[in-house]
């Protein structure tokens, strides 16, 4: 540090001072007072900003107030004291003569006494406040000698042109930042392609310390520190704040107890544990996160080891795995069917495809495939497989089952998928303050936030001009896709494809968008819009092994000049069609020398895979990394038929029956509960047949405020009540649905349209797209 005052030299006092100033310092807390409104006596602001200015030190005995920056920065004081005595070594007295020095001095920033910091560049007359500094950008380097330097003199990141020609995000925080050295904007030294915020760096390193404070990309960390040393940012000599927290991984001392096969047998439940018993927890010998009771298995013994069906299928599906042979159970004779059967897979886990399941059955050996063994051949196995032989027959009557059964069933797996990513949910809730009529931005908003975290539980809460109201988190899911499917960020009149659009791009709205949906489908909200066919395989088998179809298309210049090309009837047409594009074809890399007619199938090809792939490169790359929330994207590229079904199919049409089972009815009275229960029923049914104003989908969203079932379900279940009253309430917050008790059934359906229209209709009025 340079000393600005002339009196005697300091810098051997200066090296004492700096070794020390980032270790542990206890104070003694007798003199230490919590009072935020005194002034700092350097810098005469009350700001109690730590990350800023440091920690704010008051002293009432001596009647002094400072910030531990505005002391460690000052250019004329040093440590002469032990870390104990007065202000982590700095004496009392030597602070106040500081203090007198620096009260002559005028900041050049402000234009008020008492700036005791100075440039050290040669020949630079410049003083000021540390905060003063700080807001006009200087660098205080918390290293060495502690120098300051003004804006003038501060040093610069020495950053080749050609890294600075892209914007990339900001690995920390997730945003975009600008590739241009600048003060608020640093590069990494180890990784070129490596830029974040200043703001970003200095929190992450207070929150890891010199221990952990590392590239965030290669985790370098000499070169690393030091360049950030160097550009002013502070470094603590502490160990990281999760490493601090008390009980911080008390979590890993638990062992798993939970047992987590289909059908669990314990009276007592899938947690109850009893030691040396038929009901002791055995553990998976592979991943140890799935559990058994031994009565609920296929083992017999504790001694016996024990998979679970996700490290069993894993295994099984290994090239180096060798499959011993098999034998059948002891006293097989005395086994049911039930017991025969290898313990059913975790609910944890979904259901395989049909494809999947007819290899397990043809592996097993207690499963005799038709055609595969002689009649004979069955004496040869033991009772229990001769009973399972029954089986067999069902499995092919199965196959036969219509598209609209096999759709249903898969719809079956995916919420069992999602109720298994489900699991990731924590008990700890985040509220969202939602403003209906700026859905979009109140959401970025909250998701946006540093303590968001998508694994809590959300809580919503409708903030609007008529005052806060606990809110649907179903709903706020609902109007969240709904406004998806109308944004900029998607074209398509149906199916949806990935548009471009540079400025959303810029302000990450496609990682946005696919966070988004991917919060929704595993906190138990609906799915999306219609994902086409290109953008779904896109998704799931990576945009190489894609070819698009005209389908895909929704811009009319570029559909007219595919339709131009397409059409050419000979090599002349199809030339003359090349010439009148030739700009075009020439910008997007698709002109190529035709030779033959057919050379119009590959050029169509070309131009189809740049318009719905290529130019949409990085917003689907974007897309994608946000779908990766919570293992979405990797479970869709796991299960893609399961997927698929409730991506690019429209949901189940609501129907009177599936209304009507999917209520829980609570019963007042028999006699006038037994009538509004007839009311009920005929409304529904006068609804379904088109014979009112409303519809079945108006109906669940008056309740519930989705218009479909989610895949996985409503939690909690939705319920009926009855109440004397005029109109039907629907509390969405809750699911459920009270019904006025009328005399006549004319009166019940009047109020139920009146109610139901008013309270919809209202929301539709407004507008829910502010365009992305």
């Amino acid at each position: 540090m340079k000393y600005r005052c002339n009196s005697t030299p300091h810098c051997h006092s200066n090296s004492i001072r700096r070794d020390s100033i980032s270790k542990a310092h206890i104070m003694n807390e007798n003199n230490l007072c919590q009072i935020e409104n005194f002034a700092c006596v350097l810098c005469r602001r009350t700001d109690d900003y730590p990350e800023k200015y440091g920690e704010k030190k008051i002293y009432q005995d001596h009647n002094l107030t400072i910030h531990y920056y505005c002391l460690l920065m000052s250019s004329g004081i040093w440590q002469r004291g032990e870390e104990k005595d007065g202000v982590y070594g700095f004496l009392i007295e030597d602070i106040k003569k500081e203090v007198n020095r620096a009260s002559k001095l005028k900041c050049c920033i402000c234009k008020k006494n008492g700036a005791s910091i100075g440039c050290v560049a040669s020949k630079c007359k410049r003083s000021y406040h540390f905060p003063c500094g700080v807001q006009k950008q200087c660098i205080f380097q918390f290293t060495g000698n502690f120098e300051s330097f003004c804006w003038d003199h501060r040093p610069v990141q020495n950053t080749p042109s050609s890294h600075c020609t892209v914007s990339s995000q900001c690995t920390i925080c997730l945003e975009y930042v600008e590739h241009l050295p600048t003060y608020s904007i640093l590069g990494s030294p180890c990784c070129k392609n490596a830029w974040f915020h200043r703001d970003c760096l200095q929190v992450q390193a207070l929150s890891a310390g010199k221990f952990f404070f590392k590239c965030p990309l290669c985790n370098n960390s000499d070169k690393f520190q030091s360049e950030m040393l160097r550009m002013g940012i502070h470094i603590p000599e502490k160990d990281a704040s999760w490493e601090l927290e008390e009980n911080a991984y008390q979590e890993l001392l638990q062992h798993y107890q939970h047992c987590d096969v289909r059908r669990c047998r314990c009276k007592q439940g899938r947690e109850y544990n009893e030691p040396d018993s038929k009901w002791e927890i055995k553990r998976c010998q592979y991943c140890g996160s799935r559990g058994t009771h031994l009565a609920c298995s296929s083992i017999r013994t504790w001694r016996q080891n024990w998979e679970c069906f996700e490290c069993r299928s894993i295994i099984y599906n290994s090239d180096d795995f060798k499959r011993p042979k098999k034998r059948s159970l002891p006293n097989s004779e005395n086994i049911g069917i039930t017991d025969c059967l290898l313990e059913q897979p975790s609910p944890k886990f979904s259901r395989q495809s049909p494809r999947t399941q007819k290899k397990d059955l043809l592996r097993s050996p207690k499963i005799l495939h038709q055609g595969s063994l002689t009649p004979n051949s069955c004496l040869d196995k033991p009772p229990c497989s001769r009973r399972l032989r029954l089986i067999s027959p069902l499995i092919n009557v199965a196959t036969k089952n219509s598209t609209k059964r096999e759709i249903n069933t898969l719809k079956r797996d995916v919420s069992n998928i999602l109720r298994e990513l489900g699991f990731q949910i924590k008990q700890k809730t985040r509220k969202l303050y939602i403003n209906k009529d700026s859905i979009w931005n109140s959401a970025i908003k909250g998701f946006r936030k540093r303590n968001f975290n998508p694994s809590d539980t959300i809580e919503v809460q409708f903030c609007n001009g008529n005052g806060d109201a606990d809110g649907s988190k179903h709903e706020f899911l609902s109007l969240l896709m709904k406004h998806l499917e109308s944004s900029s960020l998607f074209e398509g009149s149906m199916s949806k494809n990935i548009s471009f659009n540079s400025e959303a791009l810029k302000e990450n709205l496609y990682y946005e968008a696919g966070r988004m949906i991917a919060i929704s489908l595993v906190h138990g909200g609906p799915p999306p819009f219609l994902f086409s066919k290109t953008l779904f395989h896109c998704l799931i088998s990576g945009p190489e092994n894609v070819e698009p179809t005209l389908e895909d298309v929704e811009d009319s210049n570029t559909m007219q000049i595919i339709t131009k090309i397409k059409s050419s009837k000979n090599l002349t047409h199809l030339r003359s069609a090349i010439r009148d594009y030739f700009e075009y074809l020439s910008h997007i890399g698709c002109l190529r020398l035709v030779t033959m007619l057919s050379d119009k199938d590959v050029l169509v090809k070309d131009i189809l895979t740049y318009h719905v792939i290529k130019r949409v490169q990085a917003p689907l790359d974007s897309f994608q990394q946000g779908l990766r929330t919570l293992g979405v994207l990797e479970t869709m590229q796991k299960y893609p038929e399961a997927f698929y079904s409730i991506l690019c199919h429209k949901p189940e049409r609501l129907t009177t029956k599936i209304l009507s089972d999917l209520f829980t009815i609570h019963k007042l009275s028999e006699a006038q509960d037994t009538r509004t229960m007839g009311f009920w029923m005929n409304y529904l049914q006068n609804v379904e047949s088109g014979e009112s104003v409303v519809t079945l989908e108006d109906i669940l969203a008056f309740a519930t405020g989705c218009r479909s079932i989610p895949p996985v379900g409503f939690q909690p279940t939705p319920s009926i009540e009855f109440l004397h009253a005029d109109y039907p309430v629907g509390t969405k917050c809750c699911n459920r649905l009270t019904l006025p008790i009328t005399c006549t059934y004319k009166e019940f359906q009047e109020n139920m349209d009146f109610a139901i229209r008013n309270a919809l209709g209202l929301e539709r009025e407004k507008t829910y797209y502010n365009g992305c």
